[in-house]
């Protein structure tokens, strides 16, 4: 492989790390974490960051490896930071691994295994809802063993500490952000990633930052909600740290709307944490907009997709995400608007979802609904 075509670095995968949930246990030990991912750009090196951003004690990984699976056997490469092979995360930060030589090209898919040997504080991860991506894990360290045993091991949909991938690539490739809540969890950013990689030109990266139950203007500080995630303010500056973004598609509020229901119902969801529509237009403005121009990104909007059966739905939160999506849809603020309300609502009733859209809880899509999402990305924002 020419080196010499090789000049800049990008994200070619990445998630968002939010607090995990609270469950009675919280620690693991002689545990082997593995996860497969694809690359997108052919490229010479490889760099990992890892978070632990949500953690409150320094997690040590004692081996972390990457390999492909290629015709002569399973070869896995040391990942190291500070040409160290066991290192610390530590609590509150992220890190950075050294730059790994590996030549990869579009198509090989890479797996990422990291084995904690003591007992470590498992609070630093993301759930991805989406059925094309998963992990496993295994009790003992098979960190370099080429499959787990059956018997030891299981997947998991959980994503810890591994947060972005970088490659150094060519100067053509570039990443996209796709930010957003459970909905960007489900499976629409994969099928754009197929989308992108097969039907455009093979240059940009689709990069997931999302959070199940994460809302834009408040968090929850109580450890029945924690793992909803960071508000936007605090989650915004860290999930566009994104090395050859260029351009996010911004897909959030629906929990602003649908969470709040009166201390009498729900001692930590008060009435005043309701937004009006206002609060939604500056928040978004001054919590994303500003941001993301200082960063020289574009920028899309993303309506809201239907709520109507879902438990907290009534009248006066559809006419607010109504209005939300008007204003996503018309604002000049933006460099455009990925319409996945269009996309996946009824003809005839558009505040629910067409049938083959509903997951079956009337707030997230089905797979057909993701597919659907995934083709209402105009074709400006993946070539």
């Amino acid at each position: 492989m020419n080196e010499n075509q090789f000049t800049k670095w990008v994200a070619c995968w990445g998630t968002a790390t939010s607090i995990t949930k609270r469950m009675e246990v919280t620690y693991s030990k002689n545990l082997t974490l593995r996860y497969p991912v694809k690359i997108c750009f052919k490229g010479s090196k490889l760099r990992f960051r890892l978070s632990n951003l949500t953690g409150t004690e320094d997690v040590k990984v004692t081996k972390a490896f990457c390999a492909k699976r290629v015709s002569d056997g399973y070869k896995p490469i040391a990942i190291t930071e500070s040409a160290a092979s066991s290192f610390l995360i530590p609590s509150g930060k992220e890190i950075q691994s050294d730059e790994i030589d590996v030549d990869v090209k579009a198509g090989d898919t890479i797996e990422v295994s990291m084995y904690f040997a003591d007992f470590t504080q498992m609070n630093a991860g993301t759930v991805i809802l989406s059925p094309l991506e998963k992990g496993s894990f295994a009790y003992g360290d098979f960190s370099e063993a080429e499959d787990f045993p059956a018997d030891l091991s299981m997947p998991t949909n959980v994503f810890y500490f591994l947060n972005t991938i970088d490659i150094f690539t060519e100067e053509k490739n570039h990443a996209l952000i796709c930010y957003g809540d459970s909905i960007t969890c489900c499976s629409w950013p994969d099928y754009l990633k197929e989308r992108a990689f097969k039907n455009g030109n093979g240059n940009v990266s689709v990069i997931r930052r999302a959070v199940c139950g994460t809302r834009i203007l408040r968090q929850y500080d109580c450890i029945t909600y924690q793992a909803y995630g960071l508000k936007g303010a605090t989650r915004f500056p860290i999930e566009t740290n994104v090395c050859g973004a260029d351009s996010i598609i911004i897909h959030h509020g629906i929990n602003d709307i649908i969470h709040p229901v009166g201390l009498e119902v729900n001692k930590f969801r008060p009435w005043s944490d309701m937004p009006t529509l206002q609060d939604l237009i500056e928040g978004f403005q001054k919590i994303y907009m500003e941001p993301a121009r200082k960063l020289g990104l574009k920028v899309y909007s993303a309506t809201l997709i239907p709520i109507y059966g879902w438990r907290t739905y009534s009248e006066d939160r559809e006419k607010l995400r109504n209005d939300f999506n008007e204003w996503l849809r018309t604002s000049k603020d933006f460099d455009g608007c990925v319409d996945f309300d269009k996309a996946v609502r009824d003809s005839k009733n558009p505040k629910a979802f067409a049938s083959e859209c509903d997951s079956g809880d009337h707030l997230h899509p089905s797979e057909k609904a993701c597919k659907l999402m995934a083709e209402e990305v105009p074709e400006e924002i993946i070539f």
